[in-house]
């Protein structure tokens, strides 16, 4: 005889679970596409939706009014600091060792998608081989599957494994694609080749959530023609440095965002990629932008606001049901969070999830950022620690300014002239610089670079 009670019991059971696998299967369909393109030395300053009339970044801008344009962003103020922090989530006294270098033990968000079934690619600089640092390994520095350990099943490169001295990465590119050197083409430009192989990488994978880090080649020196420049015909221009060229290099680089943008319409996935896009560090300071409000130069290297502030646009179009511009303080850690937060798996980075304000745009309540600057190169770039509110600043040493209103930092605020509100403040940040972890303020100096070698 049949035990009727326990199939009985056995059905619902049954129906149950299959309600659950329907729901998983969903969610597996509901994973969004992940794409994160992070350009090369570009501030705040430099988007028309940030006031610009300097350059023309149409695409960026139609992405910022139908999505979030975010306009607190904090980096670190150089490159690889910045790089380091925002693949890893953590606070660049933590893991940040040498300058051009990420050490092998670190997870990044290339392995946190990875390891929770999406197809991942990294496509543009790479310069994280520490390939001038003597301390590093020449094993890891000539390594060509260090991009595999971080979590990249896939990537098309400039300076893996290669110094610029061996080929730049405009006119004819030394790229290295998925363990082999790409033919060298004086025809080709370096921005096409990486931006292509992103294209594609949609393509083939645009029935499965996908991850695409794309720090970009643009805008960073040698400020050269791009091929929509006149002097590109031409092999003697071609490769002339000047500064006039940083005008053409944004117009390119917001034209490579556009291509990635079409593409994901053409595939009809763009309004489940959630697209981020970002600086890495101020503008070069040898540049000078024009905006409606006042002329802008450039503060790569340089904790003011023109060396932090940088610009920031958000689009998930099933998700940010409205346009807004955010003025909360985004940290670099964030992205690592956020990403967690996607996942729906444990946050292990130092940053706070931006969730909450893709999905309802709530303010989220965060004060104060913390930016923790050790650069380990250069002679003219020191080490320094401060914490801001959006309206104050204050460094370790005491200074203290409103860099609402002076964005330069160049008077800083005197204890005896300060208002009630203002002093409940600067005790804000003050608190906030004496609890924080004392490893970055007694951290042993790494390997110092000359200025030449900066951010090459």
């Amino acid at each position: 005889m049949r035990n009727t009670k326990l199939l009985s019991h056995t059905i619902p059971l049954l129906v149950f679970a299959f309600f659950i696998s329907c729901q998983s299967l969903d969610y597996e369909v509901e994973k969004p596409n992940v794409i994160l393109i992070m350009a090369d030395d570009i501030g705040y300053e430099a988007l028309n939706i940030n006031g610009s009339t300097s350059y023309k970044t149409p695409f960026l801008d139609s992405l910022a009014l139908n999505g979030i344009n975010f306009t607190n962003t904090i980096s670190q103020p150089l490159c690889t600091p910045s790089r380091v922090k925002i693949m890893t989530g953590k606070y660049n006294f933590r893991n940040y060792d040498h300058f051009t270098y990420l050490n092998s033990n670190q997870k990044t968000f290339g392995n946190l998608f990875k390891e929770n079934g999406y197809k991942t690619a990294i496509v543009g600089k790479w310069q994280l081989n520490g390939l001038r640092i003597g301390d590093v390994d020449r094993e890891i520095a000539n390594d060509n599957t260090r991009p595999y350990g971080f979590g990249f099943d896939e990537y098309s490169l400039w300076q893996l494994t290669k110094l610029k001295q061996n080929g730049e990465r405009f006119a004819n590119p030394l790229i290295e694609e998925n363990g082999n050197f790409l033919p060298r083409d004086e025809n080709s430009y370096g921005p096409d080749i990486v931006s292509d192989y992103a294209v594609e990488f949609i393509k083939r994978n645009k029935d499965n959530p996908f991850f695409i880090y794309y720090p970009m080649l643009l805008v960073h020196d040698p400020f050269v023609p791009t091929p929509d420049s006149p002097e590109w015909s031409s092999l003697e221009t071609r490769s002339t440095p000047d500064t006039r060229y940083f005008v053409d290099m944004v117009n390119y680089m917001d034209k490579i965002v556009g291509k990635i943008i079409n593409e994901l319409k053409q595939q009809g996935i763009f309004e489940n990629t959630l697209l981020i896009f970002v600086g890495d560090n101020g503008t070069p300071r040898q540049i000078t932008s024009n905006t409606i409000n006042d002329v802008i130069p450039g503060g790569k290297g340089l904790t003011t606001n023109t060396g932090v502030n940088v610009p920031m646009v958000v689009s998930w179009p099933s998700k940010i049901r409205n346009n807004s511009t955010n003025s909360d303080l985004i940290n670099f850690a964030d992205f690592y969070s956020t990403f967690s937060d996607i996942l729906g798996v444990p946050d292990e980075s130092d940053g706070t999830s931006m969730m909450d304000i893709f999905s309802d745009n709530i303010i989220n309540d965060r004060e104060i950022v913390s930016i923790f600057y050790n650069p380990l190169w250069g002679q003219n770039l020191n080490k320094n620690y401060f914490s801001q509110t959006v309206k104050y600043k204050l460094y370790k040493d005491g200074s203290f300014y409103d860099i609402e209103n002076d964005i330069y930092e160049k008077q800083p605020l005197l204890d005896e002239n300060l208002t009630k509100d203002q002093l409940l403040i600067k005790e804000k940040l003050f608190s906030e610089i004496n609890i924080t972890d004392n490893k970055f303020l007694n951290r042993e100096p790494g390997i110092i670079l000359s200025p030449k070698d900066c951010c090459n």
